[in-house]
């Protein structure tokens, strides 16, 4: 038998810049990264897709844009700034991904060429994916615009689209070119959207980080109700233990079934589909890491303390604890329960779900006892 084996590496490197006003004609953050990557003998493009709920709130962005962006030198910026609606609703509607391949196509992005989105983390995870999927990989940089995407979803690697009702069915991995995560545009989101983004920072610090859960216990109260420099940390922190996580040599694309930052996420994601994704992202995953907490503490692994502390840190930054569907339906079983198969499906391979040894150590299990866990259901609702 004949046989030749290839193996190679690819190295990824990218950065995530924190900034104010990015757009500002004083503020080169942005244009002196893109000079950087400019080259001599010929002009790269420049294709701009935003988030429509951000220009409701910033009415002159799209011309700051556009300002801004003209002047970049051995760059030339698209004719047209793409703005689209933002939210989980992008990700489902397919029509809408392949109008952007096409605006890719139209324009001329080649894989020297950027594109660039503006928005919450659905909006960056379809853009993402339109460039990845575009010429094999078309670069692209992020600008997320909520708590949400700037601390957790927009400094990370995945992509994705929702198919079939299964949410991130379609996806790559295709890091970005760069983040820049501009403070200005937290000021002017709703309390909804700034508090359920402070979620992924919980759930980072339950399973890495123990004094970073307690500086947010201090915080809580403060932060929920606004405040800037403490949220601007929390991004901080939040985004440095997520990429420490993703490049500490770990699996960042995932080809296991190992998925410590899905803590809390397993019921999330069939709690976002069975409201119709009425419920926000970050307040499926309060939940959810309420969940599993309390499974955690069921288990014996962590102390009632513990799970005290958790769900007390939940309640304080104004997020639910619980939802009617993790219960029984007219004596069937609970539907999000049920959708614990659909994870390992989406894990492939075993069920792998990340619980608690202690606050601020995660650890993993292949197996979910249900009595315990409909247990745990019924602590979650008497401790709303």
């Amino acid at each position: 038998m004949e046989y030749i084996q290839q193996n190679f590496n690819v190295n990824f490197s990218y950065g995530v810049f924190f900034s104010s006003n990015l757009f500002d004609p004083a503020n080169t953050c942005l244009s002196s990264f893109l000079e950087s990557k400019a080259e001599p003998a010929f002009q790269k493009k420049l294709l701009v897709i935003l988030d429509g709920g951000v220009v409701a709130h910033h009415t002159n962005l799209p011309q700051q844009i556009t300002s801004y962006l003209q002047t970049v030198r051995g760059f030339q910026l698209a004719p047209e700034i793409i703005t689209i609606s933002g939210g989980e609703s992008v990700k489902n509607d397919l029509p809408l991904l392949f109008s952007l391949v096409d605006a890719i196509d139209k324009y001329g992005i080649d894989r020297h060429s950027y594109v660039i989105g503006i928005g919450g983390g659905s909006l960056l995870d379809l853009v993402g994916f339109a460039a990845a999927v575009s010429h094999r990989g078309v670069k692209h940089i992020r600008i997320p615009t909520t708590v949400l995407s700037q601390n957790d979803s927009g400094v990370g690697v995945k992509n994705g689209v929702n198919y079939k009702g299964k949410k991130n069915f379609l996806g790559s991995f295709a890091p970005p070119a760069a983040v820049f995560n501009d403070a200005v545009f937290l000021t002017t989101l709703d309390t909804r959207d700034w508090r359920s983004g402070m979620v992924e920072a919980v759930k980072v610090a339950l399973i890495k980080d123990a004094p970073f859960f307690t500086w947010m216990e201090e915080k809580a109260v403060t932060l929920t109700a606004g405040d800037m420099p403490a949220m601007k940390e929390l991004i901080y922190r939040c985004a440095a233990l997520h990429m420490q996580h993703i490049g500490g040599g770990g699996d960042p694309f995932e080809s296991g079934s190992s998925r410590p930052l899905d803590f809390g996420h397993w019921s999330a994601h069939k709690l976002e589909q069975l409201t119709n994704f009425e419920l926000r992202h970050g307040e499926a995953v309060s939940i959810g890491i309420a969940l599993d907490s309390v499974y955690s503490f069921l288990l014996g692994w962590i102390d009632e303390s513990a799970m005290q502390r958790i769900l007390t840190v939940l309640k304080n930054m104004q997020l639910p604890i619980w939802h009617p569907l993790l219960e029984m339906q007219d004596g069937k079983p609970s539907p999000v329960i049920v959708g614990l198969e659909e994870f390992r499906e989406h894990l492939g391979g075993q069920l792998t779900i990340s619980l608690l040894r202690a606050i601020g150590k995660g650890e993993e299990v292949h197996h979910i006892d249900l009595d315990l866990l409909y247990k745990a259901v019924t602590i979650c609702k008497n401790n709303q």
